[in-house]
């Protein structure tokens, strides 16, 4: 293998990057004339080589102090397409893509452990598997560039089977070239701020285009791998409208419009796939056997047309289809893309849709092999009604347990039960709240005078409630509770939901009847280690022993992101993994499911990295074959942007949970014992190093605004959340999403691995780490992430933000503490990992970072440079535009800074 003069492999650049880069550079040429393309490859080659260790860095002209301010903007954007391009290159190649992580590989593994298919049949059986797309802030794209990008990708996709044309007739090589050129000229920053309704209408088109035509494909592909058809367990789930937790921006409208567009978007989907349906199905009684149910359905469709007399599925259909069209208006208050001509009585619920279709497959399939029913586009939408229904997806509805205290005290106060509830107890909430948890009679009443925020909340759970009305139970399903510290802050909220009728008493003997599910969302280590105590009380009330029991299992959300800000990197990874394992024992004992909900990030300081990895990685017992995951921000562009990319991921995670749920344990009850106590050393010695610097170095703070873009990143048009929950400054009140990007764009990525040095070095057993690190899946996934961190860091480009720090002595001293923490995570982790350099046992992945990191180099540099210019009072506002282009482009490079 060739290697570069600093040591490492020479990168292998895939024939798409070649490709794509040079009609970037066409483009550039062309559009940006002449000068601008020779400017941005000589900054390019200067800064290449420089990465290969050809020259040193204070030898070579950067080639950026020639640029003027025009210049700069027009440089930036074109290394910032070459990384939105890469991106699609690498994702194209399968470079995301890991061994095994398919449904096949998953089975092959588990038999040759003699599970065989029927275990795997019956855990699907009761199984749940959903990523939830939540709004967070961290997608720097318009949605006008993504759709450019994806365009290329359908064009790149018939260039793979050889063809010059497109169908239209149109070059290929051209086409792809316009698509890049429109990319160049599109305006890559929003102007505007994100509203809710913008956040709704650019992840609708994600359930459009790929999650609705793309699970029914894998659905189809696993009954033939497993050889039955299961129940459809994968399921996409929806924040977007329903998570209030910090926005003011989401109440009841929102909630409603959500449901409302998710409703129009998965009915126009059945309708044209039902209208294609009509055209092919032209089977003839002169020609094939029709059973008598289709002819019935076909004779009450009302379809009395002469050309289709002898043509009963076409007839069947038509009905089928005025039904729908009808349903449509019924639920949308709209005329359907496409009406119908014929009368049709709305469809009560998804399953009378699905009876009527299943009718007509059970009639395709009633002669011959079969093979007219087995598959097809109607073996397609039969699972999209089973898994969309009329909803779409389900919606989570989110809020802060210090809303719902205060609300639940002005109730309770204006209804003369209770004058300060604030002031109880915790003993004293529980036994209030139970005692109107009994009874049915609702706080609230519409001739009383609320606060705005206590209005809003109660019109929030009314919609909730009116939703479940209109599309069915399953739109609305789980309430998540931020915040959660206590049992009280459970009951809060199913007394709220009792407002709206989504609690029921118990009557006659029986139990209490919730239509929507209580989570509490266990964010910071302390929160986390409360955790299994404040499960086992709720579950000892008798109320909800008896809900719990008659849903058959219960979710605890689990946050990534507040936990690692809180105690650092390897602290929040082991608390949440002992949280996961000491819950286990609670619900057993209750004899419920737990199903736990992940709220990771994109960035590794809020759980990103592999998620295939990271299930198989979670504790024996606990995922159960139920898990739910947040995706968010970039990273949904990044894992469902495409179908192709889509299904890999979906199937990654479907085949991880099934490894997870079944296979057997990895390492013995001993070496787990062992571990575990290793585990509880590094992290306390992790957790102390991280506080100390964080939260107990005097001007941290200070330093951390001032060396990082948090300022700038705060007035990105990214998002309707604002970036801290309150007007603080202070790190605690920081939101985590603004905390790890602006490291992020500074190259430190401090949250992803501060801590775990001073662990690694301090760790006297260097021989029972190793084999930690190699035999434990959990320390593997972990290390595994923070490996990718330290690739993607760079304290020498930090160094430059330096500068940006008023207080020149306490800055350095900081960075100096800082740099010394790399280096003893960097020493450690190849130490423990048996390695020579970072990712040497990760070719692929080291290829993906190395060939970014020259084109990110002189985007930090003109990043530099705009933030003195702009902090120094220049109002010049191609500055301005400048730092955020630049945000957008290291962001876009970096890929999961977020």
């Amino acid at each position: 293998m060739a290697t570069a003069s600093n040591g490492a492999p020479a990168i292998a650049q895939n024939p798409d990057i070649r490709y794509l880069a040079r009609l970037l550079g066409d483009v550039i040429r062309a559009y940006g004339g002449e000068s601008l393309y020779r400017q941005t490859e000589y900054i390019r080659s200067a800064s290449v080589d420089r990465a290969r260790g050809l020259h040193g860095a204070d030898v070579v002209d950067t080639g950026l102090e020639a640029l003027s301010l025009d210049d700069t903007l027009s440089f930036v954007r074109g290394f910032m397409l070459f990384s939105m391009l890469a991106n699609l290159a690498e994702d194209r190649q399968g470079v995301a893509a890991e061994p095994g992580a398919d449904v096949a590989s998953a089975l092959e593994q588990l038999q040759a452990h003699g599970i065989g298919r029927e275990a795997v049949a019956d855990l699907l059986s009761h199984a749940l598997i959903v990523p939830v797309l939540t709004a967070h802030p961290t997608e720097v794209r318009r949605k006008s560039m993504i759709d450019h990008r994806n365009r290329i990708a359908e064009l790149m996709l018939l260039k793979d089977t050889g063809k010059a044309e497109t169908p239209d007739g149109e070059n290929l090589d051209e086409a792809i070239f316009r698509q890049i050129a429109l990319l160049w000229q599109t305006r890559p920053l929003r102007r505007e701020k994100l509203f809710v309704q913008d956040e709704i209408d650019n992840v609708l088109t994600y359930f459009r285009d790929v999650f609705l035509p793309v699970l029914p494909a894998l659905y189809a592909r696993w009954e033939r791998v497993l050889g039955t058809r299961p129940p459809s367990f994968l399921r996409v789930g929806n924040w977007i409208g329903g998570d209030r937790d910090g926005n003011p921006f989401v109440q009841a409208p929102q909630l409603r419009s959500a449901l409302a567009r998710g409703c129009e978007a998965a009915l126009a989907h059945y309708m044209d796939d039902l209208h294609a349906l009509g055209a092919e199905l032209s089977l003839s009684t002169e020609l094939a056997h029709v059973p008598q149910s289709v002819m019935d359905l076909a004779d009450r469709s009302g379809d009395l047309s002469a050309s289709r007399r002898d043509e009963p599925y076409r007839r069947a259909i038509s009905g089928i289809y005025a039904r729908l069209a009808a349903t449509y208006r019924a639920l949308t208050g709209k005329e359907p893309p496409r009406p119908s001509p014929l009368r049709g009585e709305a469809y009560a619920s998804p399953a009378d849709l699905r009876r009527d279709l299943v009718t007509v497959a059970q009639g395709l399939a009633s002669e011959g092999n079969g093979a007219l029913a087995s598959g097809g586009a109607l073996g397609r939408l039969i699972r999209a009604v089973e898994t969309f229904g009329f909803h779409l997806a389900t919606l989570d509805m989110r809020q802060n347990s210090d809303v719902h205290q205060r609300v639940v005290a002005e109730l309770l106060k204006v209804a003369g039960v209770e004058a300060d509830y604030a002031a109880l107890d915790e003993p004293a909430r529980i036994a209030l709240l139970r005692r109107e948890l009994a009874s049915n009679r609702p706080l609230g009443s519409r001739f009383e005078e609320y606060s705005e925020e206590t209005a809003s909340e109660l019109a929030i759970v009314q919609a909730a409630a009116e939703s479940h009305r209109i599309y069915g139970p399953q739109c609305i399903t789980h309430y998540i509770i931020s915040k959660a510290e206590s049992v009280s802050d459970l009951l809060e909220v199913n007394i709220l939901l009792k407002e709206a009728g989504l609690w029921r008493a118990a009557r006659d003997g029986g139990a209490p009847r919730a239509a929507i599910m209580a989570v509490p969302l266990f964010e910071t280590i302390a929160d986390l280690e409360a955790a299994p105590a404040i499960m086992s009380a709720y579950f000892a009330l008798p109320e909800i022993a008896g809900v719990v029991k008659q849903r058959g299992h219960q979710e605890v959300m689990i946050g990534y992101s507040d936990s690692n800000k809180d105690g650092g990197y390897i602290t929040s990874t082991w608390g949440l993994y002992q949280a996961s394992k000491a819950l286990a024992p609670v619900f057993a004992q209750t004899g419920a499911a737990m199903q736990l909900f992940h709220g990771r990030g994109g960035a590794v300081g809020r759980g990103g990295g592999s998620s295939f990895a990271a299930i198989q990685a979670q504790p024996k017992g606990t995922v159960q074959g139920r898990i739910r995951i947040t995706e968010q921000g970039e990273v949904i562009a990044a894992k469902f942007g495409t179908r192709d990319v889509a299904m890999t991921n979906l199937e990654a995670m479907t085949s991880a949970t099934l490894l997870a749920t079944l296979e057997p344990e990895g390492i013995s009850d001993r070496d787990a014992a062992r571990f575990a106590d290793g585990m509880d050393k590094l992290s306390q010695t992790a957790f102390a190093a991280y506080r100390d610097l964080v939260y107990g170095t005097e001007g941290f703070r200070e330093f951390f605004r001032e060396l990082t873009p948090i300022q700038e990143i705060s007035g990105l048009k990214i998002g309707s959340r604002p970036a801290s929950r309150t007007k603080s400054t202070r790190i605690e009140d920081l939101r985590a999403i603004p905390w790890v990007f602006s490291w992020s764009q500074a190259r430190v990525m401090l949250p992803g691995w501060y801590g775990v040095g001073h662990a690694l070095a301090a760790f006297e057993d260097k021989a029972l780490l190793a084999d930690m690190a190699q035999s434990w899946s959990f320390l593997r996934s972990a290390l595994a992430n923070l490996e990718m961190v330290l690739a993607k860091s760079d304290l020498g480009i930090a160094a430059h933000y330096l500068p940006l720090v008023k207080d020149q002595e306490r800055g350095r001293a900081i960075f100096d503490r800082i740099r010394e923490g790399w280096s003893l995570t960097h020493d450690g982790l190849l130490e423990a990992t048996g390695q020579s350099r970072l990712l040497d046992k990760s070719p692929k992945l080291d290829a993906s970072i190395r060939l970014r990191l020259p084109y990110i180099e002189p985007l930090n540099l003109l990043q530099i440079e705009l933030l003195k210019r702009h902090r120094s009072g220049e109002q010049d506002a191609r500055i301005k535009e400048g730092i955020e282009l630049s945000i957008n482009a290291i962001a876009t490079a970096l890929r999961n800074s977020g």
